[in-house]
C-alpha cells in the first residue's frame, strides 16, 4: 500500500521548488484553504532569499560561539492543548527555520550579540501574534490572484488584525517596494510593506477593503496610482 502524504508536510519543500509537478499541484489548491501553510511558505522563501545575500563584513572573534550559544539556551515553542500534532510539528518546524536562518544571516553579516538578541525577540513576537490569528476562532481566509502571484489574507475580526501573504509576485523594480493598505470610510491607511515579491505582514485594524500598490522603497502615506489589486473583507 503506498504511504500517505501529509500535504502540510510539503510546505518546505514546495518553498524551495523541490516538488514534482503533480505535488505542486495539488499544494497550489492547497495554499487556496490552508492559511498556516500560506504563511509558512511565505516565511520560507523571504529567509532562503535573505540567506542568498551577499555581505563582506569580517565577524568580530567569538561571534559564532556566542550566537549558537544564545540558539542553544533558546527554549522551543511548546505544544498548545488542543492543537493538533500536524499544527504543532509545522509551527515548531518553522520555528526553529526561522531562528537558524536569522543566526546565519547574523553570522554571515558580522553583527553583534545583541542585535541577534533583539532581532530574535522581534521575531518572536512576530510569530506570537501571527500565530493568534491563525488560532482565533473566527479566522477566515481570502485570496486573490495579484501581479503574476497571489496574496492571501488570513482575517480574523475578533482580533481586528489579519496577516497578508504575498507569493510570487512579480518584481516591483528598482528602488520600489509592495505597499499594503486598508481603505475604510475614512480613506486608505497604510497596512505595511513588503519588499519583493514574496512575503508576510501582520496588520492591525481592519477595513472594508485591502489593497496593494507599487510605491517608492520603504512605503508612501498615501497610495500612488500604481495599483495592484484589491480584496473585498
Amino acid at each position: 500500500m503506498a504511504e500517505t502524504v501529509d500535504i502540510h508536510a510539503l510546505a518546505g519543500a514546495y518553498a524551495l521548488d523541490a516538488v514534482d509537478d503533480l505535488e505542486r499541484a495539488a499544494f497550489d489548491r492547497h495554499l487556496r484553504e490552508c492559511g498556516a501553510c500560506a504563511v509558512e511558505v511565505a516565511e520560507l522563501r523571504e529567509t532562503a532569499s535573505w540567506l542568498t545575500h551577499a555581505v563582506a563584513e569580517a565577524p568580530p572573534p567569538r561571534l559564532r560561539e556566542s550566537v549558537l550559544a544564545e540558539i542553544g539556551r533558546t527554549a522551543q515553542e511548546r505544544p498548545r492543548r488542543g492543537a493538533s500534532g500536524a499544527g504543532r510539528s509545522r509551527r515548531s518546524r518553522l520555528l526553529r527555520w526561522t531562528a537558524a536562518a536569522v543566526a546565519a544571516v547574523v553570522l554571515a553579516a558580522g553583527v553583534g550579540v545583541g542585535t541577534w538578541t533583539v532581532a530574535r525577540q522581534g521575531v518572536q513576537r512576530e510569530n506570537a501574534r501571527i500565530d493568534a490569528v491563525l488560532a482565533a476562532p473566527d479566522a477566515r481566509l481570502v485570496s486573490s490572484e495579484m501581479a503574476g502571484g497571489r496574496v492571501t489574507l488570513i482575517v480574523s475580526p475578533s482580533r481586528n488584525a489579519a496577516v497578508a501573504v504575498l507569493d510570487g509576485l512579480a518584481d516591483p523594480g528598482a528602488g520600489k517596494d509592495y505597499q499594503l493598505w486598508m481603505i475604510g470610510d475614512s480613506g486608505p491607511a497604510p497596512a505595511g510593506v513588503v519588499a519583493g515579491g514574496t512575503g508576510r505582514q501582520y496588520i492591525t485594524g481592519l477595513a472594508p477593503l485591502f489593497a496593494v500598490t507599487v510605491e517608492p522603497e520603504g512605503g508612501s502615506q498615501r497610495p500612488s496610482p500604481t495599483g495592484v489589486g484589491q480584496i473585498t473583507l
